[in-house]
C-alpha cells in the first residue's frame, strides 16, 4: 500500500463553514479514488512515499515561501482550485521554475489527479528504494558484453545503486559443498536427478549469497558455471526470480539494473531474453532465453537442456500472449529503449534458446537497429511504457 502524506496551507483569513465542507469533500474523494487514507502531517514530515503541498486559498504564496527551507524538491502543490488556490499554486510554481527547482501542480478532474497520485507515489517510491539497493556482481561480465558495463561511482551517483563484486568462486565452493537445500527434488520428478541436484545446488548458493550480502538482486557470470560446475543457472534465477530477488544471466549489470527497475516500478517479475530476430516488415522481434522466472509461466513450462552447451537444465516456457512492455537501459546511464507491444506467439524454434517469443512492437523496431542500448532486453506482462518512460526522464533529469 501507498503512504501518502499531506501538508496544508492556506491564508490567514477568516473562512466560511462552506470552504471546510468543500476541502473535507474534496479530500475524500481522492481517498475514496486511491483507496488509501492522506495523512495530515506537519511541513516538515517526509516520512512516506509521496509528500504533497495543499494549497487551500489564495494568499499562500507567502507562507510557502517562509517554509520553503523545511520543503524538499519535489515539490508536489495539490489544489482544487477554489478561494483562489490554482491563482496561488501557479504563481507559487511559477517562481520554482525561475528558481530551477522541480515542481507540479495537482490540478483537474478527479480521475487525472487520483492517478496522477499513484503515478507519482509510485515513481518516488521506487527512487527512494534505488538510493539503498545494493546489487551483486558475481564475477565479471561475460566477455562479450562489451558495452554493458557502467562506471559503479556513476551508477551510485545517477541511480542511488550500490553495486558489490562478489568472486564467482563464492557460488562455486557453495554449491560443490554438500549443505542443506530448500528445495525438493520432488517438485521437479521428471528430470535428471544429477542435473536437478545441481542446479539446485546453485539456487542454493545464490540464496545464501543474497541474504549474506543483503541484496536486492544479482547477476551471476554464469557460462563459467559449465565448466566448473557442469551445470547452468537457469533453473536458479527462475526460482529467485519467482520469489522476488532479481537474478540476471551472464553478469549482464545493465540488464540487472533495468529489471530492478521494472520490478519496483511494477511490482511484477520480468524476462530477461536475446533479441534474436527482427522483421522490420512486421515490426516484430523474436526474443529468446533459457530462463524465465517460473511465475511468469506457472504450469506452461518443461525443461530442457542449456542451448548453447546442451547440457544441465534450461526452461523451456511458454508465456501468455497479449500486452507487454520491452526496456532496457545503457551502460552511460543516458539512454534507454522501452515500448509497448503485444506478444502474438510462443515458439519452439531449435535454434535458438529454449523461451522463445514473437512481439509487436509499437515504437519502430529500426531503432534498435540503430541506436540499441546493449544485447538483452527485460519483458514484462502489461503496457507500462509511459510510467517507464516518466520515471526513467525523471530519473536522468531530462524534460518529462
Amino acid at each position: 500500500m501507498l503512504h501518502i502524506k499531506l501538508s496544508t496551507l492556506k491564508s490567514r483569513l477568516q473562512h466560511s463553514a462552506e470552504f471546510d465542507t468543500e476541502i473535507k469533500e474534496f479530500i475524500t474523494a481522492i481517498e475514496e479514488g486511491l483507496e488509501t487514507k492522506l495523512n495530515l502531517v506537519d511541513l516538515t514530515d517526509y516520512d512516506c512515499d509521496l509528500k504533497l503541498i495543499f494549497v487551500q486559498t489564495g494568499g499562500s504564496e507567502g507562507l510557502f515561501l517562509e517554509n520553503l527551507k523545511v520543503l524538499k524538491e519535489p515539490y508536489y502543490i495539490l489544489t482544487n482550485g477554489g478561494n483562489n488556490s490554482l491563482a496561488a499554486s501557479l504563481e507559487i510554481l511559477t517562481y520554482l521554475n525561475q528558481n530551477n527547482k522541480q515542481g507540479e501542480i495537482l490540478h483537474g478532474n478527479l480521475s487525472y489527479i487520483v492517478n496522477r497520485i499513484k503515478e507519482l507515489a509510485v515513481m518516488e517510491k521506487a527512487k527512494k528504494e534505488l538510493k539503498s539497493a545494493k546489487l551483486g556482481v558475481i564475477g565479471k561480465p561475460s566477455d562479450w558484453l562489451i558495452s554493458s558495463v557502467p562506471d559503479y561511482q556513476r551508477v551510485k551517483d545517477v541511480l542511488g545503486i550500490e553495486l558489490v563484486d562478489i568472486p564467482l568462486n563464492r557460488i562455486e565452493n557453495k554449491a560443490k559443498s554438500p549443505h542443506f537445500t530448500s528445495i525438493s527434488l520432488k517438485e521437479f520428478p521428471e528430470y535428471n536427478t544429477e542435473d536437478m541436484n545441481a542446479s539446485v545446488q546453485i539456487y542454493d548458493a545464490l540464496k545464501e549469497i543474497s541474504k549474506e550480502y543483503q541484496l536486492k538482486g544479482a547477476t551471476i557470470r554464469c557460462f563459467d558455471l559449465l565448466t566448473s560446475l557442469k551445470a547452468t543457472g537457469c533453473l536458479a534465477l527462475a526460482k529467485l526470480n519467482e520469489e522476488g530477488v532479481i537474478g540476471t544471466c551472464e553478469g549482464d549489470i545493465m540488464a540487472m539494473i533495468s529489471m530492478y527497475i521494472t520490478k519496483l516500478l511494477t511490482g511484477n517479475s520480468s524476462f530477461q531474453a536475446n533479441p534474436s530476430r527482427i522483421d522490420v516488415d512486421h515490426n516484430s522481434i523474436v526474443f529468446a532465453h533459457c530462463t524465465i522466472p517460473l511465475d511468469m509461466i506457472q504450469e506452461n513450462y518443461n525443461f530442457n537442456t542449456h542451448f548453447e552447451s546442451g547440457i544441465g537444465v534450461a526452461i523451456k516456457g511458454e508465456m501468455k500472449t497479449g500486452n507487454i512492455t520491452i526496456f532496457r537501459m545503457s551502460s552511460d546511464l543516458k539512454h534507454y529503449f522501452v515500448s509497448k507491444g503485444i506478444l502474438m506467439n510462443n515458439l519452439k524454434e531449435s535454434n535458438l534458446c529454449r523461451t522463445q517469443i514473437n512481439v509487436r512492437l509499437s515504437k519502430d523496431v529500426k531503432e534498435l537497429l540503430k541506436h540499441p542500448c546493449g544485447n538483452h532486453h527485460i519483458i514484462m506482462y502489461g503496457d507500462y511504457e509511459e510510467l517507464i518512460d516518466k520515471f526513467m526522464k525523471t530519473l536522468l533529469n531530462k524534460e518529462v
